[in-house]
């Protein structure tokens, strides 16, 4: 018998498990998408909504912290309402394009011993230009031709 492992009708031992964050936190957008040619897309703004009876309070967490500033990164959202959290990324070089970070919204009630009851992560990417819309433009008549199998030009 190995040292440490469960013989024969033993079970193993089992680790309390930290409950999950219990309560859902509604964040929108669900992600964020910076580009560098467009400065209107540096500053974004996440909105947290509550629609809970009672006050919560929520802090903003990055992985990048340095790459962004978070104003309100943390503070209370009354019941039945919103909060709007403004994000700027401020370190637009060309080397990070490409990279994507997160934001992590912790939530918890006001008052309450629980501690975090509910996160939401949204992800955060930096991208050189904004991708263009596809022209959807209708096929050129002179171009199309009939499948040959469907059509015969003979009698």
């Amino acid at each position: 018998m190995q040292r440490g492992a469960p013989g024969r009708g033993e079970e193993p031992e089992r680790r309390p498990v930290a409950d999950p964050p219990s309560l859902p936190v509604f964040v929108f957008p669900p992600a964020l998408d910076f580009y560098a040619d467009e400065q209107s897309s540096h500053k974004q703004v996440l909105t947290l909504y509550n629609p809970f009876p009672r006050v919560l309070r929520y802090k903003v967490l990055s992985t990048a912290p340095l790459r962004y500033t978070v104003v309100d990164a943390e503070g209370l959202v009354k019941p039945n309402s919103c909060i709007d959290i403004v994000t700027r990324h401020r370190d637009i070089r060309a080397r990070l394009y490409g990279t994507t970070d997160r934001f992590r919204v912790e939530v918890w009630e006001e008052g309450g011993a629980r501690g975090v009851i509910g996160r939401k992560d949204i992800t955060a990417a930096l991208h050189a230009a904004r991708p263009q819309a596809r022209e959807r433009a209708a096929p050129d008549a002179a171009q199309w031709r009939p499948p040959s199998h469907l059509f015969s030009m003979r009698q």
